[in-house]
């Protein structure tokens, strides 16, 4: 049975990932990559021309959305990040491949959250012709929170084409109801499986086109966890 007939929890969406690195020892960095480089090549049969901006936070979707930056970069396409965290706070693996995209050369500008939205942010969401979204993922549970409402609000109000990584930042993965804002994406390339939430009608209007990523959880816990719906 395809990927994309599962529906996972956040409770779930997890349990898959730590089952698929502490019972089958993928390394946690594996999935990362697989995840990048997933979105990435989408993104690839989707670009004609102009920048790519990618605007990531500090848990593991901003991990994903560096393995993106670099594959795009790879394919001599102009990227920026924006990372709204200190590199400091980033979680183990989001840490290796920003120091990985520093030394590739990858422009990444850092702002803290008391930094807030300022202008130079605007201008770079302005002028993209891509925006990736990599901020929270599916582990936000309470209200977005100010720089981070502006941020999104800035990234909504572009004219760029919007790629959310797993789901658009701002909704619940479990209830698809909005925390307050949330990207709306024209496309939200989800991990693994199809996220509870997405059945919500509220969260249809920020989805867009959805498609499944292969991460390369081992087919034997994807059967069963079918197994066990």
């Amino acid at each position: 049975m395809p990927n994309h007939l599962l529906v996972l929890s956040r409770k779930e969406s997890r349990m898959l990932d730590q089952q698929a690195i502490l019972a089958f020892g993928v390394p946690s960095i594996i999935l990362m990559e697989n995840a990048g480089r997933g979105v990435a090549d989408f993104l690839l049969s989707k670009y004609r021309s102009g920048t790519v901006l990618i605007c990531c936070g500090k848990g593991n979707n901003a991990g994903d959305g560096l393995v993106v930056a670099r594959h795009l970069d790879n394919h001599h396409i102009p990227v920026n990040v924006l990372l709204f965290s200190s590199p400091d706070d980033l979680t183990e693996d989001a840490k290796i491949n920003y120091n990985i995209a520093i030394k590739c050369g990858i422009s990444v500008s850092c702002y803290l959250p008391e930094d807030g939205f300022n202008q130079t942010i605007e201008a770079q969401l302005m002028n993209a012709n891509w925006i990736v979204d990599a901020l929270f993922g599916t582990g936000l549970t309470g209200e977005v929170r100010t720089p981070y409402d502006k941020i999104i609000s800035g990234i909504n109000a572009s004219s760029a084409k919007i790629l959310s990584i797993d789901i658009p930042s701002g909704l619940d993965c479990d209830s698809g109801l909005l925390l307050g804002i949330a990207v709306k994406a024209d496309y939200t390339l989800t991990l693994v499986a199809l996220k509870k939430g997405f059945v919500h009608s509220e969260a249809r209007m920020f989805l867009g086109e959805v498609q499944v990523i292969d991460i390369g959880i081992p087919r034997m816990l994807l059967a069963e966890e079918r197994a066990s719906i």
